[in-house]
């Protein structure tokens, strides 16, 4: 999943478990810059550590921050803006059919995970308008 610094989903792509997160990074970060040209920086986990940072800034201009956690550091510690992805993460796990694998095909999975975002940002569009009223009723 790539999300904003807002938390708001950019991408998605859920793969079989045998797929490392280095190898679906490969595959999105070209169909992201193609979707969102201005992106120069993205802010990844230690798990895309190595060869992909090296990669992405020499194929495709994208300088990759990796956000690592310390050696020293026990138990829960939130960790600069790896944290959007996590808030996200929680925000659609607030859909019910997001919280069990009940997809067996992957495009649905990712089907299900754009339309609970759709929902959340609809929602909150709604919110900020506040209730409509009718032109010329008394308010």
């Amino acid at each position: 999943m790539i999300v904003d610094a807002l938390g708001l989903l950019l991408m998605v792509l859920v793969t079989p478990a045998g797929v490392t997160d280095r190898d679906a990074a490969c595959g999105m970060l070209p169909r992201l810059l193609a979707r969102h040209r201005r992106i120069r920086l993205a802010w990844v986990d230690g798990g895309y550590a190595g060869r992909l940072v090296n990669w992405a800034q020499t194929t495709l201009r994208l300088a990759l921050d990796v956000v690592r956690r310390s050696d020293d550091t026990h138990g829960f510690t939130v960790l600069p803006r790896r944290w959007c992805v996590e808030r996200t993460l929680s925000w659609l796990m607030r859909t019910r059919r997001l919280a069990r694998d009940y997809e067996t095909r992957t495009a649905s999975s990712e089907a299900v995970v754009q339309w609970s975002m759709a929902m959340l940002m609809s929602r909150r569009l709604a919110r900020r308008a506040g209730p409509l009223t009718e032109p010329g009723a008394a308010g």
